[in-house]
C-alpha cells in the first residue's frame, strides 16, 4: 500500500510540473491554424527537398543540423546560394536567423534563373548582417532588414549573434514591406517612378533584370560567414 501510494505521489508531480513548465513552441511545423490559413512549410528540419541551387543542380555546401539549415560560413558568392524549387507572386513569408559574428547573408524574393550568374541581380534582397560587429563603416541601405541597395530600414533592432532573429516579408504585386523581430522596417512599391528613379541612382543602375519579375523563387544567400535558419514558412496571397 505504501508503494503504491508513492507510486501515486510521484505520478502526480510528475503531471503537475509538465503541465506547469513552459512549453517550447514546435520548431519547424505548422499548427492546425496555421495549416487552415494555407501556410506550408519550406523547410521541415530533415530535409532540402523544396530547395535547388540557384541556376540549377542539387543543394551542395549547405547542411542541416539539429534541424537548423547552415549555409557553408564560407561564402561563395556566385555559387552558393538556394533557391525553391517553386515560384511565388504573391505571398507572405516568415523564417527564424541567427548570424555569426562578421557575417553578411540575404533573403531574395522573386528570384528569375538563366538571365545571370548572380542571384542578387535579379530578385530583391531582404538583408541580414553582423550589424553591431561588423568591421567596416555601413551605408544606410546595408543594415539588417534593408531592401539592399535600395531601400534603408526604420527603427530596425537587430538582436546579438547567436540570438534568433524573425523575418516577414509581404510582397503583394508591387506592395513590398519587410519586417524584423515584428517591426516594420522598409515598405516600397516597385516600378514606380520613385522606385526607378532610385535604382538608375544607385547599385542595381546597371543590372537591368533587378526586380523586375512579377513571380519567382525565394533564395537564401551563402555569401560571406556562417548564418543559419530554421522555420521558413511561406502563405500565398
Amino acid at each position: 500500500m505504501r508503494n503504491l501510494n508513492l507510486l501515486i505521489t510521484i505520478i502526480t508531480v510528475l503531471v503537475f510540473w509538465g503541465c506547469s513548465r513552459p512549453q517550447q513552441k514546435s520548431v519547424n511545423t505548422l499548427s492546425k491554424k496555421e495549416i487552415s490559413d494555407g501556410w506550408q512549410l519550406l523547410f521541415d528540419g530533415e530535409t532540402l527537398s523544396e530547395w535547388k541551387m540557384f541556376n540549377g543542380g542539387a543543394v551542395s555546401g549547405w547542411k542541416i543540423v539539429d534541424g537548423v539549415l547552415h549555409n557553408s560560413g564560407q561564402g561563395s558568392d556566385h555559387g552558393g546560394d538556394i533557391i525553391t524549387k517553386k515560384q511565388y507572386a504573391d505571398f507572405e513569408l516568415y523564417l527564424e536567423w541567427k548570424i555569426a559574428p562578421e557575417s553578411n547573408s540575404g533573403i531574395f524574393y522573386r528570384v528569375q534563373e538563366g538571365l545571370t550568374d548572380a542571384i542578387y541581380e535579379t530578385g530583391p534582397e531582404y538583408q541580414l548582417l553582423d550589424d553591431k560587429g561588423w568591421s567596416s563603416p555601413l551605408e544606410a541601405h546595408q543594415y539588417s532588414g534593408a531592401n539592399y541597395g535600395m531601400n534603408a530600414p526604420e527603427n530596425a533592432r537587430v538582436k546579438p549573434t547567436g540570438e534568433w532573429n524573425t523575418t516577414r516579408i509581404i510582397v503583394n504585386k508591387a506592395h513590398v514591406e519587410h519586417w524584423l523581430n515584428t517591426t516594420k522596417v522598409v515598405e516600397y512599391e516597385l516600378w514606380t517612378d520613385d522606385w526607378a528613379k532610385n535604382k538608375a541612382q544607385g547599385k542595381w543602375a546597371e543590372t537591368p533584370h533587378y526586380g523586375m519579375a512579377k513571380t519567382g523563387h525565394i533564395g537564401l544567400q551563402d555569401h560571406g560567414g556562417l548564418t543559419m535558419f530554421r522555420n521558413i514558412k511561406i502563405k500565398e496571397l
